[in-house]
């Protein structure tokens, strides 16, 4: 997260970000739906729009708020960094989470709206099966191992490029198409449309999210050393001692 940002300014981006991310999912599903029947050419124009998109509004918006746009990623980063002191404090979850929340649902209607569909209209889209449900654990412990991986490994530089080509890649190897994002899945309740998902799927969704973030915590504890805290500099340094001429080493 950007040192220099204030906290408004940071939860609003993660506000807007979310919604746009949303609102690409929605209507990029939106506008395939309606240029073919092929539900596999679908999901290839849904996902690619997404990775797109992802990627360019993780690198627009780091610099600002640390772009996390999801409240698994913005709990992960809570977790690792309490100790450190280098994370989101309390105060930043509590500012993240319902911004990222309330600009998913935004996404969404926006999305509708420029579809010309209703601007919230609940889906029918029933995801509750338990297959699904895997998915999302494993989709969401592989974005969060990945993200706190690159912190860890100093490549968060990284991250616009790899996270978005991760989405993309369990888009497809995913059974549930790889939400694995909390509002995201609330928003996307919030239309009928080819992305949509039924709230009574919503809240296991977000319990296998929250399982796959653990999970992903770990799996980033196992692989990735925490950072080594830097030394302090020393106040007094003792001069160095000149060196006699009988020394050996002397030159």
């Amino acid at each position: 997260m950007s040192a220099e940002a204030a906290l408004p300014r940071r939860a609003a981006a993660e506000a807007l970000g979310t919604a746009a991310l949303v609102a690409v999912v929605v209507g990029s599903g939106v506008q395939a739906a309606g240029l073919t029947d092929d539900v596999g050419l679908r999901l290839l124009a849904n996902s690619l729009a997404t990775v797109l998109g992802l990627g360019v509004l993780i690198a627009l918006l780091g610099p600002v708020s640390g772009a996390h746009l999801n409240p698994v990623v913005t709990l992960a980063a809570w977790c690792v960094g309490r100790r450190s002191g280098d994370g989101p404090t309390l105060r930043d979850v509590a500012a993240y989470l319902p911004a990222q929340t309330v600009g998913a649902i935004g996404g969404a209607v926006l999305a509708n709206a420029m579809f010309a569909e209703p601007l919230a209209r609940f889906s029918g889209h029933d995801r509750s099966a338990g297959h699904l449900l895997l998915g999302e654990v494993m989709a969401t412990a592989g974005l969060v191992w990945l993200v706190l991986g690159l912190t860890r490994a100093g490549r968060a530089h990284l991250a616009p490029a790899a996270v978005a080509s991760y989405i993309g890649a369990a888009y497809w190897f995913t059974s549930s198409t790889s939400f694995a994002n909390p509002a995201v899945t609330i928003g996307r309740a919030f239309t009928d449309t080819f992305a949509g998902i039924a709230p009574t799927s919503v809240a296991p969704f977000i319990a296998a999210q929250l399982l796959g973030a653990a999970l992903g915590l770990g799996l980033a504890a196992v692989c990735f050393r925490r950072p080594a805290p830097a030394l302090a500099p020393r106040d007094v340094r003792r001069p160095a001692r000149p060196r006699s001429p009988e020394s050996p080493l002397a030159s």
